[in-house]
């Protein structure tokens, strides 16, 4: 619709005193010499051209005499110091162009009113908390890329993966993972860039893209992914501890599988307190440790680097003991022999002690002991060994295996296992493919983590593209030379030696690493400490986000934390959950957990980054221009894809999961109209449809009352008759459309807050019956003209009614105003002329509402036969109603007295048949004084309808099959 616009002057007012009076006045006057038209003159021709134009005696409308919202009593209209004010509030607040130039620099990329419209839900005026911003944007890769990224599975499974994977397998991993997280950067910087970022990052971004139903959702799964991150990492943490760092330090003494996850669980638990009181005090001081964590870790991975070099030089002086083919635990032994010469004199070694039951020569040993030769060989052959050609294939195997070298002699022991089997060193866990890429993916699960931490950035914008993109190129590129390096520096059986049994209790990246394996010790238990306080600092804040925009009723409380902000309810729910995550004691059973959830965040944010670019709205502007939907897709593809081959049953369930929030959200949730993109999808789904529906010319098959209401509203603007809406809903049963419509007398300036009133009046009776379709009411100087605008013009292209239902005028013969009976003909004659079918319900108030049951009863129709059968579509329709499934449809049709009353009735009966339709058929003869012509001209049309089912070239097994 066309808008005037009038331009004034922005000036300040004459009384303000000092410098800036002064300013102003140079300005004005440098303003009056510049410009070429003078604005007086053209407020004075406009002031002439108002007062030509009075108002007319009996108008009820208000004409506007000035453009501004308080205008002079005098009649002099002063434009001196006003304001270009949309609002009368902004008035009083910040005048002038300082309030404009305000707003642009604090600006956000929430909908305008949108955070009023929250203040005025919770009652008061939110205060605003001042943050300071903590990280520095040049900083944000550092954190990211150190603790998130090259944590614990760098350090603790990366040469587990090479080795049961080999450098191939490996290689498709990495690659896997990192294409699908660099893909997933790439659409993820796009929507941080497309408008500020408030806390709660990753959620914000999927929630203001997607809606609030899938931002809820996946909000939700990814907080649960981050937070059973926290798990993980402090599982690492102390896995490190107790194996590596002082084993000895065990509550449980027993060498079994249930101690040793005993003793996880409780110093998992220990340090998740110690974690989580660190978190409390404030993040501040998680930022000053992550600069320590980060030099523990780039020192780290110089001096894995290091070693690789150094072992062309001189390879590390670690050996492992193969007995057989078969490695062996070196905890308990330093000699690789069975006997030793000690003084001329051959002396068992230790290892006889272990394998045999006496000291002495002749004892009893373990049949595979007497059988195969111990062979010592080098854990670190070097790059020059060759050892990268063994490494190059996968070596996948079940659970309890002993690890054994390919090529290696051995004989085989015939007799059953014994006690002795202990000093082998077995593969703990099953390995295939599927599960080291769900145990793998939580090492490039790191990009998110400044986006959730975004409010305590102080350029998001810059600081997320940037420092995400660098961080998986920078880790990608470590991952896949370390792939190489460990392929052809380590020997293949210590390489499947996860926790370094054949090396006396050593990380094996440790065992390579230069000068000392002590390195890589502390680096990867800082490393873990680090990634396990992010984790704990990133959930709590992404609840808290999710909990203020209230989508979700029972998070609420959640939402509430310290007077600076920090999250201190979310705080305790995510050490409750990260507890649960450690109760299970394993870093390989947590890390698929996680990946699922992660891989469904990534997923939804490359879906938002393609349905926000596609649909190509005006506000998807995002700063960062490397970015297309095909990537997106392929993100999404790739995403989904990585969630089956992690585990195909926990990616059922986070599926399930966020359904199942889903759902709760879209009928139990907050209504927030954040613009999303499904919402435009819809839009843009819509309009193909309705153009689709316009250009083909609808079939009979797809034939239904599409229904126009005319409803009548009271005085007080409710529904006159509520019951027409009741028999609409069990005509319609949700299906197809619906318009319920009013007409209210006189002018749209009068009474278009009636119309308002009235439109949501209409809309809360439908509600209440349950019924699907669209309101409107209409101002209209008379009732005849609004039915009969609505009449032609209601709908859009094909979804345009095609039946106008209306009750019958109520005591029409006694009212004394001749103007309801003339709108009630007047209306008949406007749906006949436009060839739509017209619906009269006669005593409506008496019909039967959506609650009553009509247990038996019959629905009479009196058949012309010119209609189309549409008198007998209804009843069929009615009946599908469980208000009217139990009535049965009777059908009437006249005939004279000299007509073949039997015959009719019989063609009538095929006919119904045809069109699948059960019903009782009476054939009611009169006499021709009791019969009009036009009834009985159009009841002779019957025989037509008759000779037409005859000449129906149906064979006699056709009939029989239609029979």
């Amino acid at each position: 619709m066309p808008t005037n616009f009038t331009v004034v002057p922005v000036e300040d007012d004459s009384s303000n005193n000092g410098a800036s009076a002064a300013a102003a006045s140079a300005a004005s006057a440098a303003a009056e010499e510049s410009k070429p038209v003078s604005f007086d003159n053209i407020f004075q021709e406009a002031k002439s051209v108002d007062s030509i134009q009075e108002l007319h005696p009996g108008d009820e409308s208000q004409r506007e005499t000035t453009p501004f919202l308080i205008s002079d009593d005098d009649g002099q209209i002063s434009y001196d110091g006003k304001n270009m004010a949309l609002f009368e509030e902004e008035m009083d607040s910040t005048p002038m162009v300082a309030s404009l130039l305000n707003k642009l620099a604090n600006y956000t990329n929430l909908t305008q009113g949108v955070r009023e419209h929250e203040e005025a839900e919770d009652g008061n005026r939110r205060a605003p908390v001042v943050v300071q911003s903590l990280v520095r944007p040049e900083l944000y890769n550092s954190p990211t890329l150190s603790l998130n990224i090259l944590g614990v599975i760098l350090f603790l499974r990366l040469t587990w993966i090479v080795g049961a994977a080999g450098i191939l397998g490996s290689f498709a991993i990495v690659s896997m993972c990192c294409i699908c997280t660099l893909l997933t950067a790439i659409s993820m910087s796009a929507i941080a860039t497309n408008g500020v970022v408030p806390a709660g990052g990753s959620y914000y971004m999927i929630s203001r893209s997607l809606g609030p139903e899938f931002g809820g959702a996946v909000g939700l799964c990814f907080y649960l992914g981050t937070t059973f991150a926290g798990s993980l990492y402090i599982l690492g943490t102390i896995e490190i501890l107790l194996i590596y760092i002082v084993p000895t330090a065990t509550v449980f003494k027993d060498n079994t599988e249930d101690a040793k996850n005993n003793n996880m669980r409780v110093y998992g638990t220990c340090c998740l307190l110690l974690m989580a009181l660190v978190v409390f005090v404030g993040v501040k001081y998680v930022n000053k440790l992550a600069l320590v964590f980060l030099s523990c870790v780039i020192l780290s991975i110089m001096a894995t680097y290091a070693g690789a070099i150094k072992t062309l030089i001189e390879p590390p002086e670690f050996s492992v003991c193969l007995l057989g083919n078969r490695s062996l635990k070196n905890e308990m032994f330093e000699k690789c022999a069975k006997v030793e010469i000690i003084k001329n004199r051959t002396v068992p070694t230790k290892l006889w002690d272990i394998f045999c039951d006496s000291h002495y020569p002749n004892a009893t040993c373990d049949e595979y002991f007497t059988l195969n030769n111990l062979t010592e060989i080098q854990a670190i052959p070097g790059l020059l060994s060759g050892v990268i050609k063994e490494n190059l294939w996968s070596n996948y195997g079940p659970a309890r295996q002993v690890i054994e070298k390919q090529n290696q002699p051995s004989v085989p022991a015939p007799t059953p296992k014994t006690d002795k089997e202990q000093n082998y060193v077995f593969s703990d866990i099953a390995t295939f493919f599927t599960l080291l890429v769900g145990i793998y993916f939580p090492s490039v699960t790191g990009i998110m983590a400044g986006s959730n931490r975004s409010g305590d950035l102080r350029d998001a914008q810059r600081s997320i593209p940037v420092g995400t993109i660098l961080a998986i190129l920078t880790s990608s590129f470590i991952y896949i030379s370390f792939v190489v390096l460990f392929g052809a520096c380590i020997e293949g059986v210590v390489l499947r030696d996860k926790f370094g049994e054949s090396i006396k209790r050593t990380p094996v990246i440790g065992v390579l690493a230069w000068p000392s394996p002590w390195v890589i010790v502390i680096g990867s238990f800082f490393s873990c400490c680090g990634a396990g306080l992010q984790s704990l600092t990133g959930a709590p804040r992404l609840l808290q986000a999710i909990a203020r925009d209230g989508i979700i009723p029972f998070l609420q409380v959640f939402g509430h934390g310290k007077a600076n902000g920090e999250p201190t309810w979310a705080l305790l729910l995510t050490v409750g959950i990260c507890e649960i995550g450690i109760l299970i004691a394993s870093l390989d059973d947590v890390a698929p957990i996680l990946s699922m959830f992660f891989l469904m965040c990534y997923l939804f944010v490359n879906l938002a980054c393609a349905v926000q670019t596609l649909l190509c709205t005006p506000n998807w502007r995002p700063r960062f221009k490397f970015y297309h939907w095909t990537l997106s897709f392929l993100g999404m593809s790739l995403s989904l894809s990585l969630m089956f081959i992690c585990s195909w049953y926990y990616a059922l369930v986070a599926v399930v999961i966020a359904g199942c929030i889903y759902k709760y959200i879209e009928y139990r949730g907050a209504v927030k109209e954040w613009g999303d993109g499904i919402r435009g999808l819809s839009l843009n789904a819509a309009r193909f449809a309705l153009i689709h529906l316009e250009e083909a010319p609808l079939h009979t098959k797809n034939w239904r009352p599409q229904l126009l209401v005319l409803c009548k509203l009271d005085s007080d603007l409710a529904v006159k008759h509520p019951r027409l809406l009741s028999f609409t809903s069990q005509l319609k049963a949700g299906k197809g459309l619906t318009i319920v419509c009013s007409v209210l007398e006189g002018t749209y300036m009068t009474h278009k807050e009636d119309a308002k009133t009235g439109e949501q009046n209409l809309k809360k009776a439908m509600t209440a019956e349950k019924m699907k379709g669209f309101s409107h009411v209409v101002v209209s100087s008379s009732l005849r003209d609004g039915f009969s605008i609505m009449i032609q013009s209601a709908g859009l292209g094909g979804m345009k009614h095609n039946a106008v239902l209306m009750a019958w005028p109520a005591g029409w013969k006694q009212a004394q105003d001749s103007s309801a009976r003339k709108n009630f003909i007047e209306t008949v004659r406007e749906t006949t002329s436009a060839h739509q079918a017209l619906l009269v319900a006669k005593n409506i108030d008496r019909f039967p509402d959506n609650q009553e049951r009509l247990k038996e009863g019959t629905i009479d129709v009196w058949w012309i036969v010119h209609d189309g059968g549409l008198l007998m579509l209804l009843p069929f329709l009615l009946m599908q109603h469980k208000v009217w499934r139990k009535c049965r449809m009777r059908i009437f049709t006249v005939a004279q007295m000299d007509d073949n009353s039997i015959q009719m009735k019989k063609d009538l009966e095929t006919f119904l048949y045809h069109l699948r339709l059960d019903a009782v058929v009476e054939v009611v003869e009169m006499h021709d004084s009791d019969i009009s012509a036009f009834t009985y001209e159009k009841t002779l049309m019957m025989e037509q309808r008759s000779q037409m089912l005859k000449q129906m070239q149906l064979s006699r097994t056709e009939r029989e099959r239609e029979v």
